[in-house]
């Protein structure tokens, strides 16, 4: 077949060339850029039996509407491109927050040797061994599922803006919307439309896919105060963790004890999971108190969650926010208005902006209690630095960690 793939930076390069070498004539066009590939205006000239696109490209680029062949998205080449060629157990896990976390949290209690594959790396178990890094687009999906065929294990991967339906599980993790596609799609719309083609799916209370093999939680697990129940056919027990007094926890966990159920594996070794770094994790420097919520899916609501928590753990004592921007998610950023509106909402003492982004608000904020830097890594030393002794630090940056 003649094919053409848009969007060579985010995964179409890899399914491109994934494509030729199982011998069809592929052309590709990098659409932001137009530096890969070929040009568009060559594109416009030649003729396809396919074209390939991603959900997250504006449905007006006039390569989509040029020609009138039939096309399909990303995720759908994917799970053509990996045909019968898939490792088994294999669990996809996307939704607008949480990925990591619940990803993290089911490969902790599976059997066996696999890989993991999410936003901070890839990951070989039960060895932990991190492989290479790489996005979570679904073209990324590729050479994960070549790791855990390698080994003759499973595989969970964490990906963006939906799923390939190649696997045997489907996690959505959260129902929260925002718009893509250039604002001309609803991200939660194009989530739902993909886990149609997967076998089954595991949702968040009160999340509604349509989907005749969905699980919802509620109907698995009950979590009260830092103890989680879970009764699934004949399987019934309990864990205790104390990160289930953490709302941003309580749903991946959830989420991950009901995989687990379905997958035969024991959800009680939850009862060892342990925070990871960016996901509201607890440390001390020195007499300052860290809560490091800096990740991709940081949000005004996750950042809220981490104030709070600031404060319950370090009461009566001034927070600093470090807060904003340092790499670009390609639907769902962090916008000027929303970094504003989370500053307001949570009251700190001190405020650190990061990215370009946040910047644009500057001139709004009390002068003196305000410090601009580029990176999580130069706004540390600042954010030390404005908070007074016993003080508190709320690291709350979006970013791929």
């Amino acid at each position: 077949m003649r094919l053409l793939v848009l969007d060579t930076i985010h995964g179409g390069g890899v399914i491109a060339a994934s494509l030729a070498a199982q011998g069809h004539q592929v052309d590709a066009v990098d659409v932001y850029r137009g530096e890969d590939g070929i040009p568009a205006e060559v594109a416009r000239e030649r003729q396809y039996d396919l074209l390939i696109a991603p959900v997250h490209l504006d449905p007006a680029h006039p390569l989509l509407h040029h020609h009138r062949c039939p096309a399909i998205t990303h995720h759908q080449a994917v799970r053509w491109i990996l045909g019968d060629r898939v490792p088994h157990p294999f669990i996809e896990v996307t939704g607008a927050q949480g990925k990591t976390t619940t990803a993290t949290a089911l490969a902790s209690v599976m059997e066996g040797p696999g890989i993991l594959h999410t936003s901070t790396g890839t990951y070989q178990y039960p060895e932990r061994t991190r492989l290479f890094q790489s996005s979570i687009t679904p073209a990324s999906e590729i050479a994960a599922a070549e790791a855990a065929l390698a080994i003759g294990g499973w595989l969970i991967a964490e990906v963006s803006l939906g799923v390939t339906g190649a696997g045997d599980l489907a996690v959505l993790t959260s129902g929260n919307d925002y718009r893509c596609a250039a604002g001309a799609r609803s991200a939660i719309d194009e989530k739902i439309r993909s886990i149609a083609a997967a076998p089954a799916v595991v949702v968040p209370h009160e999340v509604q896919t349509g989907h005749r093999h969905q699980v919802s939680v509620d109907q698995v697990a009950t979590i009260s105060k830092d103890e989680c129940r879970f009764a699934y056919l004949d399987e019934v027990g309990r864990f205790r963790n104390p990160l289930l007094l953490l709302p941003a926890y309580q749903t991946p966990l959830a989420l991950a004890t009901t995989a687990a159920l379905i997958l035969g594996q024991d959800p009680s070794r939850l009862e060892g999971f342990e925070p990871l770094a960016g996901r509201m994790k607890i440390s001390n420097r020195g007499t300052t108190l860290i809560v490091d919520n800096a990740n991709s899916g940081v949000s005004r609501s996750t950042t809220r969650e981490a104030v709070d928590l600031a404060r319950r753990l370090n009461p009566e004592k001034p927070v600093t926010l470090v807060i904003g921007e340092e790499a670009h998610a390609v639907c769902e950023g962090f916008p000027p208005e929303g970094i504003r509106a989370t500053i307001r909402e949570t009251g700190p003492a001190t405020v650190v902006l990061v990215g370009e982004t946040a910047r644009a608000i500057q001139s709004g904020l009390p002068e003196g209690r305000v410090g601009v830097a580029e990176t999580l890594d130069g706004a540390m030393p600042m954010a030390e630095k404005l908070t007074p002794q016993g003080g508190s630090i709320v690291l709350a940056v979006k970013m791929w960690r």
